[in-house]
């Protein structure tokens, strides 16, 4: 979420892990921005929360090489300290909102709930 602009989804088809990730940030990242103002993406910041495959060595190296000072979270410059009372914008309004919309229906497969969740997303 950037602004008024929802940015993905983004929905990886194996395990999270920090090499998964990375491969995203280097690969998929740049897809999902391309829309976003150049002046935009180079200011933007990168909340975290406490996940721990945003922590790897790799993903920091990663961000300290493409996005140092320009983070939120844990070991970044901002620091986010965990189970902050504080909300994100997703906390605060997206999430909530898509999970009520997707589960009003029960789905059967992966497939389907994949299905209702872009539905939902392009409903915004």
């Amino acid at each position: 979420m950037m602004g008024d602009m929802l940015i993905g989804p983004v929905i990886l088809d194996e395990l999270v892990t920090g090499k998964n990730y990375l491969h995203f940030l280097q690969n998929g990242l740049s897809e999902q921005l391309e829309n976003v103002r150049l002046a935009t993406r180079s200011a933007m910041y990168f909340q975290h929360d406490r996940a721990t495959f945003h922590y790897t060595h790799l993903v920091m190296q990663h961000h300290n090489g493409t996005s140092a000072n320009r983070g939120i979270g844990h070991g970044s410059t901002i620091n986010w300290p965990p189970r902050s009372p504080d909300l994100t914008p997703l906390d605060f309004c997206l999430w909530g909102w898509m999970k009520n919309e997707v589960y009003r229906r029960k789905v059967d497969t992966r497939d389907e709930l994949l299905d209702l969740i872009m539905d939902v997303i392009a409903s915004i």
